[in-house]
């Protein structure tokens, strides 16, 4: 299997070149050749795996064992997983006879970015070793400046997955006061050497601009070796399909007529990694219905589904818009206005995103298949990736780029979309709380249970619902308890802290300020620590 940029440079690469290399050099994302199909036999083959297990069987699909031997894989998906702290590594909780949660929070930081992040951790370690181990007396060792942008939660699990490995140094940027304190300190307490937090004073779609305006810019990407760790790397959508293969077959265990039972997975998500992962398991074959895009108040995917309109700012709200709403209780400071970026600060930080960066990978998909069809692959190939060069060329001058009705008709058939205030996610974590099921959602989770409720109804009545839970509750306190204030049956820290968090906040930090979202302040802090030596706790 080789993998090729989405905006259309003709060079194949392995999948060591593709997982080292993250970001293609023309700004593109990289894409496997073709999809694999699954074998004949999976359904019977499969059912009783484990999650390693059928992480060694898709991954395998993708990588060849000229790259990397089946014991060698197995090893490190053994390894990748021994972290988590629940057998099933990803466990589905039932929540009532239609509505299942499929809880990906057990890794090392409580959030779904560890099911990816471990195994890329190992897989950047992995191939370095290996090449280091071919130099000869006296040559360099290679080595890999990691870096990386994170509304949240990939900055923590990045970091768990990279502190303290010989030869790699990791940058994470996030954007300064729009993290929670739980994601804030789980970043910038781990004081490892090789571990250097830059708080950018910004936006997360500022942090996700540098880094890849970081990797566009060849001599300073050539010179320090950057690697990624934020979805634009392959590795992390091939990480997260197992978990949809994962839950198809918990659930038709617990189901009486499994055949006769159609799966919806309905994906809370800001940077379209999650629920793209989804979408290649389903055209490798896993049956499941369309998949639900659930988004928070910064809802340019809802709207791209409604309009065709691929836009930083809605082009059809008025002045009456509800870019300036009320305020609601529990927002991450106490507004939902949107700022001069156009993000809007939500209870759900995470997916407080103005441009989705895997959404393109979606996009060039959906281009090849309006390609003309008595082109051959290759000529629709090239085809694709050149419409998605000129797309995204569009977005970056324009800040929007309207995609053609035939287009917009091919993502309806895979895809619906709904938008969440944060009103709704409030009144969603207490719904569960109260309801039989006694389940506490994180305001992520919830966004995803609420966009599943609103298409419940629609539903035909042999639809069961999967929602992706992506994080643990105790990670975003105060929209917890705001939303279960008054609630006599709950405490905080009886029902949701895990002992991991205790003390948290109070200890060392390490942290570099970063006092504008500029490029040339981001380089001057990775060409000043990239070696282990340097100042902590300094300003740029």
């Amino acid at each position: 299997m080789k993998y090729f940029s989405t905006r259309g440079t003709d060079q194949l690469l392995s999948f060591e070149e593709t997982v080292l290399a993250g970001l293609a050099p023309d700004g593109g994302l990289y894409i496997p050749e073709h999809v694999p199909s699954l074998p004949e036999n999976w359904r019977t083959a499969w059912k009783d795996h484990s999650f390693v297990d059928l992480s060694v069987e898709v991954l395998s699909l993708y990588i060849s064992p000229e790259e990397i031997k089946r014991q060698e894989l197995r090893a490190l998906v053994e390894k990748s997983y021994s972290t988590f702290r629940h057998p099933d590594v990803a466990p589905l909780k039932k929540l009532d006879e239609k509505t299942y949660v499929l809880e990906l929070f057990h890794g090392p930081t409580f959030a779904f970015k560890d099911v990816a992040l471990q195994l890329l951790g190992n897989l950047f370690e992995f191939f370095l070793k290996r090449r280091n181990a071919r130099k000869g007396p006296g040559e360099k060792p290679e080595k890999l400046t990691v870096v990386g942008a994170t509304s949240g939660d990939t900055g923590s699990a990045a970091i768990y997955g990279l502190r303290n490995k010989a030869n790699i140094a990791i940058f994470i940027l996030h954007p300064k006061g729009r993290v929670s304190p739980i994601q804030e300190a789980q970043m910038t307490t781990v004081t490892d050497a090789n571990v250097h937090n830059l708080a950018v004073q910004g936006t997360f779609d500022d942090c996700q601009d540098i880094v890849k305006s970081l990797f566009a810019d060849r001599e300073f990407n050539s010179t320090h070796r950057l690697g990624a760790v934020n979805s634009i790397n392959w590795a992390r959508i091939l990480a997260q399909t197992v978990y949809y293969f994962l839950s198809y077959f918990h659930l038709r265990r617990s189901v009486p007529n499994p055949d006769a039972v159609e799966i919806q997975y309905v994906v809370p998500t800001g940077n379209f990694g999650d629920i793209l992962a989804g979408y290649y398991a389903k055209r490798m074959g896993l049956p499941m219905g369309r998949l639900g895009v659930a988004t928070n108040a910064n809802d340019i995917l809802a709207r791209f589904w409604k309009s065709g309109a691929y836009e930083k700012v809605d082009s059809g709200a008025g002045s009456g818009a509800d870019g300036a709403s009320a305020p609601v209780a529990g927002g991450s400071d106490g507004k939902q206005a949107a700022d001069a970026s156009g993000v809007r600060e939500t209870l759900s930080p995470a997916m407080d995103i103005l441009v989705s960066s895997n959404f393109e990978r979606l996009l060039w998909y959906l281009a090849f298949e309006g390609a003309a069809q008595d082109e051959d692959a290759t000529a629709r190939r090239r085809a694709a990736s050149a419409t998605i060069a000129d797309w995204m060329g569009k977005m970056k001058s324009d800040g929007r780029v309207q995609v053609p009705v035939s287009v917009l008709e091919l993502a309806r058939r895979d895809f619906f979309a709904e938008r969440v205030s944060d009103e709704q996610t409030l009144e969603t974590i207490k719904y569960y709380f109260n309801s039989n099921a006694h389940y506490i959602a994180d305001p992520h989770t919830a966004v995803g249970l609420r966009a599943a409720r609103v298409v419940a109804s629609q539903n035909p009545p042999q639809v069961r619902q999967i929602i992706l839970s992506t994080a643990h509750p105790a990670k975003f306190s105060e929209a917890v308890t705001r939303a279960l204030q008054g609630a006599s049956s709950f405490d905080f820290e009886r029902d949701v802290l895990p002992s991991e968090f205790k003390g948290l906040l109070e200890r060392e930090r390490r942290v570099i300020d970063v006092e504008a979202p500029k490029v040339d302040l981001v380089k001057k802090v990775i060409e000043r620590f990239a070696e282990p030596a340097g100042e902590v706790g300094a300003s740029i």
